[in-house]
């Protein structure tokens, strides 16, 4: 009965490191590209367009790299957009708490 304990410990260790690893796998093939949510750009110009199902995938996608996008001034219109907002909602997902400025956090 013991060994069988051990031995399922160690399936279960190799199972949650496997789970680990394959996590960070996925995270080290996004590439940070702000490009890549070209789809959103109907939906960030104007507030009567609603993001795509591209668009939303884009953003579920690049969720990792969306707090990196602000260090750059080039795209601080896109993130400061009043329309920013709501297409995060419309996805269902989270406004990243980086677009939100510091005295407001």
């Amino acid at each position: 009965m013991k060994s069988f304990s051990i031995f399922l410990t160690a399936v279960v260790v190799v199972v949650v490191v496997a789970v680990a690893l394959a996590g960070e796998v996925a995270e080290a093939n996004v590439t940070c590209n702000l490009l890549e949510l070209s789809p959103c750009l109907g939906a960030i110009n104007s507030p009567k367009v609603n993001p795509t199902k591209e668009c939303c995938a884009k953003l579920i996608e690049q969720q990792l790299c969306l707090c990196r996008f602000p260090l750059n001034p080039a795209y601080k219109p896109y993130i400061d957009s009043p329309n920013a907002r709501p297409i995060f909602a419309a996805c269902r997902i989270p406004f990243p708490k980086c677009f939100i400025p510091k005295s407001i956090n």
